[in-house]
């Protein structure tokens, strides 16, 4: 499987506060950006995969509101998440 337990601990150590931290928003969207690359990457070659594209759709949502909530609450955090991971021109 593209997404195994130990790259997991390394996405939530890089972007969450700690490698078991899996509830903060940081290591959540760090993570969803990961899964959204590797479904578009899929789609490519793939267009006709319906499911995925759903699937794909619903992870960009709640990356969304997930960005949304941690604007509301912490403007500097969420302007560190979207530069380190590279979500806006």
């Amino acid at each position: 499987m593209y997404l195994t337990p130990e790259f997991k601990e390394e996405i939530f150590a890089k972007h969450g506060k700690s490698k078991s931290d899996t509830g903060s928003a940081e290591g959540q969207i760090a993570l969803f950006t990961h899964r959204i690359e590797h479904l578009s990457g899929h789609l490519k070659t793939n267009h006709k995969d319906y499911n995925t594209e759903r699937s794909l759709v619903m992870l960009v949502g709640k990356r969304r509101s997930l960005l949304d909530y941690l604007m509301k609450k912490d403007v500097l955090r969420y302007r560190a998440i979207v530069k380190e991971l590279k979500l806006r021109k």
